[in-house]
């Protein structure tokens, strides 16, 4: 150990007469501070406990010197690696290398996930599902650290009706997108031929063979209703997806709900989740993780698809010429918004251009916020439909009537999701016309949160149990439990 000891005397010199590094620590440690006191780790009692029980455990030779507050910031210097080593020296530095702070700065400092959704995932998911009520807030961070670099990692499909996001859960982002509607059709259906051309040709645009790495599958949301119909239909798509999976000889599988999947990635495991999808938008109510179902799942017949084609029309009839839907999409997507208050916005000036790739460019005036006014006013697209925000006021409501948990605020949170609900205005938007819908005693509290990751926000939601310290085993099935019928309850 050594050397060890020697690269920590050889970085003090260096940590003292580097006063920008120790700033820059200082800063740091101010910013850990508030952001662990959840843990209840770092406070003036702790310390001085700590320090108290470093001395019983006896001395630490020449270290003894120096103030444990800056011992540890010595420590810090080191890698990981060489910190756990100091845990087979004596009990004193088993004490000191141990300590939760420690570990929580190194796991601040890496790249792969942010800390709050480390912390998120680590307390409220790594139980696996069901998803445990009342998560232990005690953790040793240093064991987590450990088991955290052993995860083997994974592939992510998040599949739908509309787009498909694939890639591994080590990137920052999807590595590939794919329209699933023009190259699969409806792989919702549960047909086991058109999943496994589906899987097989995601893993060859990834060049990856399936049989080396768990996968995580996002499950669209289809057969709304709690009847036995539409559960035996929800069954079948799932078994069609392990199926397709094992049949390739997939290690192991994790299949989750879309909208599960992006509430885990705004770091919820209670709220209400609204996915505008490709061609319909689904309100779904969801409580420690699970669908709830029997509460009621609100489906409108407004999608991405729809307000595109408004745009097209509105283009049509201003002579707007573009070759394809992409160009209409496009700016949808770069120049449309919602609007605060639909009214005040036709007295103004709206007018704005876009150029699109290889199409031009083009001006656009009212349509940028009327294509958006189609999620809360259908009727002007010509559908006899709820508007978004009743949608989710009605299930809002059932969620208050149906008194699943004294704790009424887990209705409260509603999440967006998909790409159309990333649109500039539609959280403002759904939150003021809430507020007004509802009645002040159920309006009080609500909070609706953008889409956290875009409209990658459920792949997101996927990296986050992807990386977790106890996956797979937690959330993962294999082809033997799957075969022998051992399944866990599922997450629908």
């Amino acid at each position: 150990m050594s050397h060890i000891f020697k690269k920590i005397l050889d970085n003090i010199s260096t940590h003292r007469t580097n006063s920008n590094k120790h700033n820059n620590i200082a800063n740091m440690n101010s910013n850990h501070a508030s952001s662990s006191s959840s843990l209840s780790i770092n406070n003036h009692d702790d310390d001085h406990d700590h320090m108290m029980m470093m001395m019983s455990y006896g001395s630490t030779g020449e270290f003894d010197k120096i103030p444990v507050d800056v011992f540890m910031q010595i420590v810090k210097l080191l890698e990981p690696k060489e910190v756990a080593k100091l845990t087979g020296v004596c009990k004193t530095w088993k004490v000191l290398a141990s300590d939760n702070k420690l570990w929580v700065y190194y796991l601040q400092t890496q790249k792969l996930v942010p800390w709050d959704a480390i912390f998120f995932s680590e307390i409220s998911l790594r139980s696996g599902f069901p998803l445990q009520t009342f998560p232990s807030q005690r953790q040793s961070f240093m064991s987590i650290y450990g088991q955290r670099s052993q995860v083997p990692g994974a592939i992510i499909i998040d599949g739908g009706s509309g787009y498909c996001k694939f890639g591994w859960s080590k990137f920052d982002s999807p590595s590939g997108r794919s329209a699933t509607f023009l190259e699969f059709g409806n792989i919702e259906s549960p047909m086991y031929s058109r999943l496994r051309h589906f899987f097989a040709t995601i893993y060859s645009r990834m060049q990856v063979k399936s049989s080396t790495q768990p996968i995580i599958v996002s499950i669209p949301i289809t057969q709304y209703d709690d009847t036995e119909a539409a559960k035996a239909a929800r069954r079948q798509l799932k078994e069609a997806i392990y199926s397709a999976l094992f049949g390739m000889n997939v290690p192991a599988v994790c299949a989750v709900s879309q909208a599960t999947l992006a509430l885990f990635a705004a770091k919820k495991t209670s709220g209400i989740v609204v996915n505008i999808g490709f061609h319909q938008t689904s309100v779904v109510p969801i409580l420690h993780g699970k669908i709830m179902r029997k509460v009621g799942v609100e489906s409108v017949g407004v999608g991405a698809l729809k307000l595109t084609g408004y745009l097209r029309e509105q283009m049509q009839q201003r002579n707007l010429h573009f070759d394809s839907l992409y160009t209409v999409r496009s700016l949808k997507e770069n120049l449309c918004y919602v609007a605060l208050d639909y009214e005040a916005e036709l007295c103004k000036d709206t007018e704005a251009s876009y150029e699109v790739a290889a199409a031009g460019r083009f001006t656009l005036k009212r349509e940028r916020f009327q294509t958006g006014e189609v999620l809360f006013q259908p009727r002007i697209a010509g559908m006899r439909a709820m508007g978004l925000h009743q949608a989710v006021a009605l299930c809002i409501d059932h969620c208050h009537d149906a008194e699943l948990t004294t704790d009424e605020s887990w209705y409260k949170t509603v999440v967006l999701a998909g790409g159309t609900a990333c649109l500039p205005g539609v959280a403002e938007r759904l939150e003021k016309e809430l507020h007004d819908l509802l009645h002040p005693s159920i309006a009080a509290g609500i909070k609706v949160i953008a889409p956290p990751y875009g409209a990658d926000s459920a792949w997101y939601g996927a990296k986050l149990i992807s990386n977790l310290s106890t996956f797979p085993n937690s959330w993962c099935i294999t082809k033997k439990e799957f075969r022998s019928k051992a399944r866990r309850n599922p997450i629908w």
